[in-house]
């Protein structure tokens, strides 16, 4: 006995001592990458022991190994086979594009991503199976072992799960896992991740980003249980589903359940293993936000009386339902009792992990802050979270309505897609009782096939209802978007966003009314930006923390009067900010709380009182208070002058000089800055050298310039060589353009500051003479058609058709006119807006009119006629050129 003990504390010793030096290793090789805010989680980030917490509270079995931590990593072509060699150290997992990978770089939709580890084989008993569990990889994994493929998963937020078996060797084991993820230019899912930023956006999270783990388990075991409960019936129903590797057949295999609260057991069950269980729970204790209460579930798989397979589970007695209220309104009823959901709309995103929390605390922070402001309810806005996140809400007691993510592209494929994601999302998430609703579609982003679809979703879960279309009624400062003639078709509930202050939904007869957004104060806090060079963000413009607590005051009461009108529920946009948006009730690194938390609660309270566990559910939640956005600029100013000029401070000071139009001062400060930076060309210090840098002789400029040497042009951010060359265009060639330009200096100049290939500047000329030709400038036309040939084929419709018709209205120059009808037949071929198909016709028309080709003007004019017949414009000029009169100006 002593000698066992012996060897186990070496054993533990040299386990311990391995680990260390593991960690030490690994805590050399991986740093997070810098440039924009992090949480205060970050820092506990250890590369040896990511995210260890077990990742599937709903099916917890013993025996499992987390598989996070430094992989290798490399980013190929497409097109390329299985890489010969690997670029790095990847932290997984923490998307490619986050601080956190240590990576921190955009995968393109033509590239691929290779990730690459080694795991020691573990020790397996005869009939045993080894699983590898993923939580989510966004959007397309091939998973291949010791070089043999092992499957394809299509989806960025499933869980999915192979059978690694079969392709062990002794020793250490090769997994290798290639990932494609077009992100929004694919048919995939991708939520508000999108490559080319456009409206309100985020990064993209791209590779895994969910837990990666193995478990060992029977070869024939316990794979799913689907648990609904019944509180009206008084009843639990429990479908499993057994797993077997080599057959089907279950003869002869039980199945034992047993619902307990703590050391009690509640009901018991045995019966065959192919047949679906029910649990009698005599006068259940409901699961509630005021009382999150969750009975324990132990499942085991029994055959000839010996335990084959054991999970454990749990499962929360609740019922949610539309139900009438005393005064015969539609509500949403939870228990059998009117509950109002007041939500807020929380969309998943972390500044340094994007879609991973950096910890499982962090994960956890978010909705333990949403209880402390006293919400009961939040929207989890087309994002899918790791399983944990739904069990921290379980357990803290928190109503979620699960957002379905938006359909990828509206393409066959896309759809098929987005309907086969859809129903893994359901039964991924079934047993969660804290969800409630199941939102399908969002402001028409995607939407087909709405009645189909929400009815397929009650079918799929009759167990909780259905929001069809949040926000397919949408107000922006009282402007209404058109709406669909039966909006909200085979759903539980009518829903209308309403930006920035409340309103109703309509009444309709069976369906909750509810606000599904609404709100979005934006309160810039200085210090706490994703992108400090933004100057904020909101529905209504961006204000101070007083003027905040006086609107959102003024919301809370305009809910009241709503929810006493049959309002049920309310969704406040947003609890966090999220990079460009600064409508967060608290920053987006969770530092700062933009009102007092009692404050929030407090309001919050005038239309339904705060949970009675906020307080022992909350005591995680920690923030600072602002207190107003900005100090004094005056202030800030005696600060300098006092000798408080380190890095951070001159560059808060230069984007405050901006803004209060200092110009003078905000050069010093950003020089001062610029000549501090030892790493200049960051990223996030190149988007500042280029915000303040206006002309050649700032110091910017050549850092600008370097910038775009060392990356190449094809890899430097257009914003970057666009204001270099807007620069160049106002300092080195606007002198150039006179009246008879010398287009070979201008050339030279252009030559001169390679690789910069001078388009926009060729654009500039153009423009230039477009406005002087304008004018009625001086060979202005002959200079347009001059520039414009030597930027022609790189442009737009819209252009060809300006320059044309500028010639048109300008120019009695056969030579010059005929240079137009080559512009005007490239605008109509290239043109792919139906509005502007008219306009361009109608130049061409015009012009060949002008240069005497009647006939042929007049078969054009009528086809722009037929494509916009309400143009009273349109219809003059051909009335005019079957009389013969001139249609243009100055004719005479």
């Amino acid at each position: 006995m002593f000698q066992k003990e012996r060897t186990s504390l070496l054993l533990s010793l040299c386990s311990a001592f391995i680990t260390t030096a593991v960690m030490a290793q690994e805590s050399t090789t991986w740093q997070m990458q810098r440039g924009s805010i992090v949480t205060r989680w970050a820092e506990q980030v250890n590369p040896a022991k990511v995210l260890p917490e077990y990742p599937r509270p709903q099916m917890v079995r013993p025996q499992w190994q987390n598989l996070n931590g430094l992989w290798q990593y490399v980013i190929t072509d497409k097109t390329s086979g299985h890489p010969k060699s690997y670029s790095g150290k990847i932290l997984v997992p923490y998307p490619i594009e986050s601080a956190l990978s240590g990576v921190k770089k955009p995968l393109k939709a033509n590239e691929l991503l290779w990730y690459k580890r080694g795991f020691e084989k573990p020790a397996l008993k005869a009939n045993e199976r080894l699983l590898l569990h993923f939580g989510a990889v966004d959007f397309e994994a091939t998973v291949y072992l010791n070089g043999k493929e092992l499957g394809t998963h299509r989806g960025g937020y499933q869980h999915f799960t192979l059978d690694a078996t079969d392709a062990l060797q002794a020793g250490n084991n090769e997994l290798v896992i290639k990932v494609w993820d077009p992100t929004d230019l694919g048919p995939n899912p991708h939520g508000k991740q999108i490559i080319s930023p456009q409206g309100i956006m985020y990064t993209p999270s791209s590779g895994i980003w969910q837990t990666v783990w193995m478990e060992t388990v029977p070869s024939t075991s316990i794979q799913s249980a689907r648990i609904t409960p019944d509180i009206d019936k008084q009843q639990v129903l429990v479908n499993l589903t057994i797993s077997n590797s080599k057959s089907s057949d279950l003869t002869g295999y039980t199945v034992a359940l047993t619902a307990k609260t703590g050391a009690k057991v509640v009901a018991t069950a045995k019966l065959p293993a192919d047949k679906p269980a029910l649990l009698s729970i005599t006068n259940p204790h409901l699961w509630s936000p005021d009382d999150p209460f969750l009975y324990d579930l132990d499942i085991k798989l029994v055959k000839n009386g010996e335990t084959i397979d054991q999970v454990k589970s749990y499962f929360g007695m609740r019922k949610i339902a539309v139900q009438k209220d005393e005064k015969g309104i539609d509500r949403i009823f939870l228990n059998n009792q009117y509950t109002f959901n007041l939500g807020t709309l929380d969309q998943g995103f972390w500044p340094d992990g994007l879609y991973t929390a950096p910890t499982d605390a962090a994960l956890k922070f978010d909705i333990e802050a949403a209880k402390a402001m006293g919400f009961n309810t939040i929207r989890k806005h087309i994002k899918i979270e790791p399983d944990r996140w739904y069990y921290h809400a379980d357990k803290i007691g928190m109503l979620v309505w699960q957002d379905m993510v938006n359909p990828g592209n509206d393409t066959q494929e896309g759809r098929a897609e987005f309907e086969r994601e859809s129903a893994e999302n359901i039964a991924q998430l079934y047993n969660h009782p804290c969800i409630t609703t199941w939102v399908l579609f969002n402001e028409k982003w995607g939407q087909y096939d709405q009645e189909r679809l929400t009815r397929w979703i009650k079918e799929a879960d009759p167990s909780r209802i259905v929001n069809g279309h949040s926000g397919e009624m949408l107000y922006v400062n009282d402007v209404l978007r058109s709406p669909s003639p039966n909006a909200w078709i085979g759903s539980d509930i009518a829903d209308v966003h309403s930006y920035p202050f409340p309103r109703n939904a309509p009444a309709i007869a069976g369906k909750a009314r509810v606000l599904g957004e609404f709100g979005g104060i934006g309160v810039p806090i200085e210090g706490h930006l994703w992108n400090d060079l933004q100057t904020g963000w909101g529905y209504d413009g961006v204000v101070t923390p007083p003027i905040m607590r006086k609107q959102y005051t003024q919301m809370v009461d305009s809910l009241k009067v709503l929810e006493q009108e049959g309002l049920s529920a309310s969704i406040y946009t947003q609890p966090f900010d999220v990079e460009s948006e600064q409508n967060g009730l608290m920053t987006y690194d969770r530092a700062i709380i933009k009102l007092p938390v009692t404050t929030i609660r407090n309001i919050h309270a005038r239309v339904w009182p705060a949970t009675k566990n906020y307080l022992a559910t909350t005591k995680g939640f920690s923030a600072t208070v602002a207190d107003t956005i900005n100090r004094d600029y005056a202030a800030r100013l005696k600060e300098y002058k006092s000798g408080k000029n380190d890095s951070a401070s001159l560059r808060s000071l230069t984007l405050i000089a901006l803004q209060n139009k200092d110009e003078a001062n905000a050069a010093r400060f950003s020089t001062e800055y610029i000549n501090k930076l030892k790493t200049p060309l960051q990223e996030n210090n190149l988007s500042f050298i280029e915000k303040v840098t206006t002309k050649k002789t700032d110091p910017g400029f050549s850092i600008l310039e370097k910038s775009v040497s060392v990356a190449g042009i094809a890899n430097s951010p257009r914003s970057i060589t666009a204001k270099l060359e807007t620069i160049i265009f106002d300092d080195e060639v606007r002198s150039l353009l006179t009246e008879k330009p010398d287009w070979n200096e201008v050339e030279s100049v252009i030559g001169q500051h390679q690789p910069l290939e001078g388009e926009l500047i060729r654009g500039l000329c153009v423009i230039r003479y477009l406005n002087a030709a304008s004018r009625d400038q001086q060979n202005a036309t002959q200079n347009l058609v001059e520039a414009a040939t030597r930027y022609d084929d790189r442009y737009h419709s819209g252009a060809y058709n300006d320059w044309a018709w500028t010639l048109f209205e300008k120019s009695n120059k056969r030579e010059e006119l005929e240079k137009a009808v080559e512009w005007s037949r490239k605008a109509i071929g290239r043109e792919t807006d139906q509005f502007r198909v008219a306009s361009t016709i109608d130049t061409h028309a015009n012009l060949l009119y002008k240069l005497g080709n009647k006939q042929e003007a007049l078969q054009w004019q009528e086809k722009a006629v037929a494509a916009s017949p309400g143009d009273t414009e349109i219809k003059d000029n051909y009335e005019k050129m079957k009389r013969g009169e001139p249609t243009w100006p100055n004719a005479n």
